[in-house]
């Protein structure tokens, strides 16, 4: 199966990015599923209904969100009544929606999608990452009901990421993270047969402060006092993210490519 998991989507630069380009690499690269992260798309805080359901009509499979889950407030109904978009696991159990979920890619085959939450420097402590992972993954072995499994972790932490990803080794075929916005260049295939990459990158533009313009972020490093509210920069973005080949009797990773497409970063993706 051909993956694509595209990193934090960042308010419009970010979206009309994903909008106007994923069309043309599902065709490029024969996508066979495409998971992206949205949960920074609407003003760089939280993902809306509409704009979900204009990333969905672009060709997203997907949804996954974060800690900013329900930070536009219509995301509370919207995600009890749309199956391909899913919060945090881990998330409050009061929380509407799911975490996790089996779906359908081309052929009839099936993908596990999950999202997790780190606890590391969070801003709110969530439950146990690891044992909601674990209970998941026991029920969906990898070469059992489904052909493949992909998680979100969404944290802080480097070490934490991979902590999740050394945890998930020979369980999942893809662990990548995502939260911090930029790209890291250790994608591998581990041991186990699971393609991990510690951080996806954003889909948003690069010439920022994590997707955000640039002023109010020095000002407030420079001075230690804010001004403004935090605004998503608006410049030509480019979509960051991983690109995996697995095997559809095992679901281990056997080929995963960074993936850098348009604005500033170097151009990157599978040949």
């Amino acid at each position: 199966m051909k993956i694509l998991f595209l990193g934090d989507v960042v308010g419009r630069s970010g979206r009309n990015a994903v909008i106007s380009q994923l069309p043309k690499l599902r065709e490029e690269w024969t996508l066979d599923f495409v998971v992206v992260n949205g949960e920074n798309a609407t003003s760089g805080m939280g993902l809306s209904g509409s704009h979900a359901k204009a990333l969905l009509e672009a060709g997203v499979d997907v949804l996954t969100l974060g800690d900013h889950a329900f930070d536009q407030k219509d995301m509370m109904t919207f995600i009890a009544s749309e199956p391909r978009v899913l919060r945090p696991i881990n998330f409050s159990k009061a929380a509407p929606g799911v975490g996790a979920r089996v779906f359908t890619a081309t052929n009839g085959r099936k993908i596990l999608v999950a999202q997790v939450l780190g606890q590391v420097f969070m801003k709110r402590p969530f439950d146990d990452p690891f044992s909601a992972l674990d209970g998941l993954l026991k029920q969906y072995p990898m070469g059992g009901q489904v052909q493949a499994s992909l998680i979100d972790i969404h944290c802080e932490a480097t070490s934490e990421k991979m902590a999740v990803g050394h945890f998930c080794n020979g369980r999942a075929s893809l662990v990548v993270g995502t939260h911090t916005h930029v790209p890291t260049a250790d994608a591998m295939i581990l041991p186990g047969g699971t393609g991990y990459l510690t951080d996806a990158g954003m889909c948003g533009d690069y010439h920022s402060v994590i997707g955000m313009e640039k002023a109010e972020p020095l000002r407030r490093f420079i001075t230690g006092m804010p001004k403004e509210r935090f605004t998503p920069a608006n410049g030509e973005a480019t979509l960051s993210g991983v690109y995996i080949e697995t095997d559809d009797r095992t679901g281990k990773t056997t080929r995963i490519e960074p993936v850098r497409q348009g604005g500033s970063l170097q151009s990157q993706g599978p040949t």
